[in-house]
């Protein structure tokens, strides 16, 4: 894959990462393994050495390794394990580092699970002024900057919290090239709502097909995670079922939940939604501004994702939701976030729901992968 400027607009597939992996563009040790490789994005692993750090903080025109002098309280080593507590900030040197070309940078996600544990991870490099960003050319290592907000988690060197795509150019496709798109291939069911992405709103009655309860909320000082451990803990020692009220909406509604401060919760979009191959999509505020709530710490849909050509009829979005300083009433059918989908340079040669494991194609309300199923 060529990148010297003369690639369109796109986010680099699966088969660009092998690519920039076997020319040391992605370097790692332990060296990348194969299932780190998603169809538009690499996984980051967590390496040996943490900090507890006295505050987030972003580097600014220095190094984290310089600031880490300033902010760390004291260093963990990962290797036989060690908890990461709730309240607490670290930093946590990855195992992957980059040295990208002039023509290709990066964003960085939460992984789904780990969004669903209220787990606020954030990627961070040398001299960024922004979390979750990779400038153009950037060449040194990369650190995660980890605070668990409601679960107490155990974390090993391999763990993978994180993902990075990177891409050429502006790869978002505006209003215009977004209903083009669900024209010729539906991204949505039923009539999309357009307006600088992929409107959705918050399903708080069950849904068509769902039963069971509207969302999770989660328990405070629950047990400990640990995060190597999948299907290992039941749901109802860590979550509580939410209950609705009957609030008049907006027509489309017939109730809601009030959202409690410092509360997180785990909802569902109410629309089903796909991700065509040649596409991947992430998940924004609608108006970060606006309202009393947070929606989303993972948003990034992969190619394929709810799409009919991997077995998909569209998938619900679920959302992690955190209320601020006031409660709020939140009611069904209400927008509270969009999609920006981003074009590929190519399709993936692998494909979510197809080619990889897939643990939340054709999802509706769902905790993360640590839970097991309720009866």
């Amino acid at each position: 894959m060529r990148t010297d400027g003369a690639s369109r607009p796109g986010v680099i597939p699966s088969q660009g990462l092998r690519a920039l992996i076997a020319s040391g563009v992605i370097a790692a040790s332990p060296a990348v393994l194969p299932a780190q490789i998603q169809p538009a994005s690499i996984d980051l692993r967590l390496g040996r050495r943490a900090w507890r750090v006295r505050a987030s903080f972003l580097p600014g025109a220095r190094r984290v390794e310089d600031r880490l002098a300033e902010f760390a309280m004291h260093e963990i080593d990962l290797a036989d394990g060690a908890v990461l507590e709730t309240g607490c900030a670290y930093v946590v040197e990855l195992a992957e580092r980059l040295r990208l070309p002039g023509d290709v940078a990066g964003a960085a996600n939460a992984k789904s699970s780990t969004g669903r544990l209220d787990l606020l991870t954030r990627l961070v490099t040398d001299n960024a002024t922004a979390f979750d960003v990779v400038e153009p050319g950037y060449e040194g290592p990369l650190y995660a900057q980890i605070s668990p907000c409601t679960f107490s988690v155990l974390v090993r060197p391999g763990i993978t919290l994180s993902q990075l795509r990177l891409r050429h150019g502006d790869p978002r496709l505006d209003d215009a090239g977004l209903g083009a798109l669900h024209a010729s291939d539906p991204l949505v069911d039923g009539e999309p709502v357009i307006d600088a992405g992929l409107g959705f709103s918050v399903d708080l009655r069950g849904g068509r097909a769902r039963e069971g309860p509207l969302g999770w909320r989660a328990r405070r000082h629950s047990g400990l995670i640990d995060l190597s451990r999948l299907a290992a803990y039941d749901p109802l020692e860590f979550w509580e079922p939410v209950r609705p009220f009957d609030g008049p909406g907006d027509g489309r509604s017939g109730g809601g939940v009030i959202l409690d401060p410092g509360a997180f919760y785990i909802l569902v979009s109410r629309e089903a939604v796909a991700v065509p191959p040649h596409t991947a999509a992430e998940m924004v505020p609608y108006m970060a501004v606006a309202g009393e709530f947070r929606v989303h710490y993972a948003g990034f849909f992969d190619p394929g994702f709810g799409h009919r050509s991997t077995g998909g009829s569209g998938s619900r979005g679920v959302l992690e939701v955190r209320c601020h300083e006031a409660p709020f009433a939140l009611e069904h059918g209400q927008t509270v976030g969009r999609l920006v989908y981003e074009q590929m340079v190519e399709v993936p040669d692998l494909l979510y729901g197809r080619d990889i494991g897939s643990n939340y194609q054709g999802q509706s309300l769902r905790l993360s992968k640590h839970f097991r199923p309720l009866p």
